[in-house]
């Protein structure tokens, strides 16, 4: 820290960056509460639905930043009860806390460390809610977090909460945002959800469209869109509580958004705040898609740099392709969107089931929810983006053939995972059959058909035409 006064404090990180902090913490939770309309002695209370890696961060970086004002605000975490930690990951996680004396001195102050011992050596189950409690997320082993208040009734969380922030896979958050409805039917206030799922879902009739966490609440709750914000950006949740310098948007309504922002932002997580909410949380599950394929293509070529940039060239001018579909500007979303790609290829857990199915160490007969990971969001949307771009009804024109064909047909990639993941028609190793396909088109082809015809849906999104 360089210099420290009331209001202002100045950072200075390894890479260099001096981040000014204009207002005290304070006085940014004072605002938010001012927005809320909360009374003087009446907490504001945030309440996180959803405990895997990021949902987990995200509160916990909450609890770290604004935690000690408990007379301002309440901060909780709700996850389900009863899920037992096995005794491989109790012997890793006893490693873990004796590997740092920060961790092992709080666990003793906390008389906390003895259950621990017993987990390691056999004679005592832990569970997952038990362990959160202590700031052990059983999707993230390796990276202690702050302890954190954990609620495992979702009556009990959510009933009062002012702020909700969505940190479930997109393929719960219908069934658990439907079952919170029921709690909030006597509400007076309207509550604001600031979703983190990175998923999709396609609709089919009476019109193909996609649905995304944001709408399945709305649809969910009632709760009007303008109080569902979207959260994403280019981020590996380990890294960002690890305080490595991170960016993310929040994305939704003027009202919520902007002083939304300036209440997350951190000195070494800067959140910027943009209104195109669906476009934003379409493209966060779109590149969970080409993830997987990137993985399986790492695996396969024994990380040869060569095949991943060919690999890297074909996915991208297909996510180009498709967001000429989805978004009326595009271009706008190239940037955010090869970020949020780049990361994921790099180190998300989409890339890293890709790699683990393409060496046999997972089976797609384990399903899409893997031990130590959580939900495998890509698995999910590679169905919904091939259903929905498989509709005629869409038709594009087909440049050597000359005729309108279902946007999908441009898509070799996306087809080709669909058949792996999906149909489990072909094993891993089609996908490099894919991009030593002769008869492929330049990736290039394709960005130019995409760039010089006509190809926005609004209805895609559920926009009006």
């Amino acid at each position: 820290m360089i210099q420290t006064n009331e209001t202002t404090s100045s950072f200075l990180y390894s890479n260099g960056l001096i981040q000014n902090l204009h207002s005290s913490v304070d006085q940014k939770l004072d605002e938010l509460r001012c927005l809320i309309r909360k009374a003087e002695g009446d907490p504001l209370r945030i309440v996180g639905v959803g405990a895997g890696a990021w949902g987990s961060v995200f509160t916990a970086m909450l609890q770290d930043s604004y935690g000690h004002l408990r007379d301002k605000v309440l901060i909780r975490i709700w996850r389900r009860p009863g899920r037992s930690v096995d005794r491989a990951t109790a012997e890793h996680l006893f490693e873990v806390i004796n590997s740092r004396e920060d961790v092992l001195r709080r666990l003793i102050r906390r008389c906390a460390y003895l259950k621990y011992v017993e987990a390691r050596l056999g004679d005592r189950t832990l569970y997952a809610d038990e362990i959160l409690k202590d700031g052990f997320c059983l999707n993230m082993i390796d990276t202690p977090l702050c302890p954190l208040k954990v609620v495992t009734n979702l009556q009990e969380a959510v009933w009062d909460a002012d702020i909700v922030i969505n940190g479930l896979p997109s393929t719960e958050t219908t069934e658990v945002f439907e079952e919170i409805s029921r709690y909030w039917k006597e509400r007076i206030t309207v509550p604001v959800i600031i979703s983190l799922a990175k998923g999709v879902e396609a609709e089919l009739e009476p019109i193909p469209r996609v649905i995304t966490p944001t709408q399945m609440i709305n649809r969910a709750t009632g709760v009007p869109i303008e109080n569902i914000l979207y959260l994403g950006g280019p981020n590996i949740a380990s890294e960002i509580y690890n305080k490595e310098y991170a960016n993310a948007r929040i994305c939704g309504a003027e009202k919520w958004r902007k002083p939304l922002a300036k209440f997350l932002r951190q000195p070494h997580f800067i959140v910027w705040d943009n209104g195109d909410l669906v476009t934003h949380e379409v493209m966060g599950g779109l590149k969970n898609v080409y993830a997987i394929g990137a993985g399986m293509v790492a695996a396969l070529t024994k990380e040869s740099a060569t095949s991943k940039s060919v690999y890297f060239a074909h996915c991208t001018s297909e996510m180009i392709f498709i967001t000429h579909l989805l978004a009326e500007e595009p271009e706008k979303l190239a940037g955010p969107l090869l970020a949020d790609t780049y990361v994921t290829l790099l180190k998300g857990r989409n890339a890293w089931y890709g790699q683990e199915l393409a060496k046999g160490n997972l089976s797609l007969d384990l399903g899409d929810s893997i031990k130590g990971k959580g939900m495998i969001q890509g698995v999910s949307a590679v169905k919904a983006f091939f259903e929905l771009l498989s509709q005629s009804s869409l038709g594009v024109l087909h440049l050597d053939e000359n005729k309108a064909v279902a946007p999908v047909e441009l898509c070799p990639i996306l087809r080709m995972l669909y058949s792996i993941l999906i149909k489990r028609e072909f094993s891993s190793q089609a996908i490099l059959e894919v991009l030593r396909d002769e008869t492929m088109n330049d990736p290039r082809d394709r960005i130019e058909i995409a760039q010089t015809h006509v190809f926005y849906r609004p209805s895609l999104l559920g926009h009006q035409t």
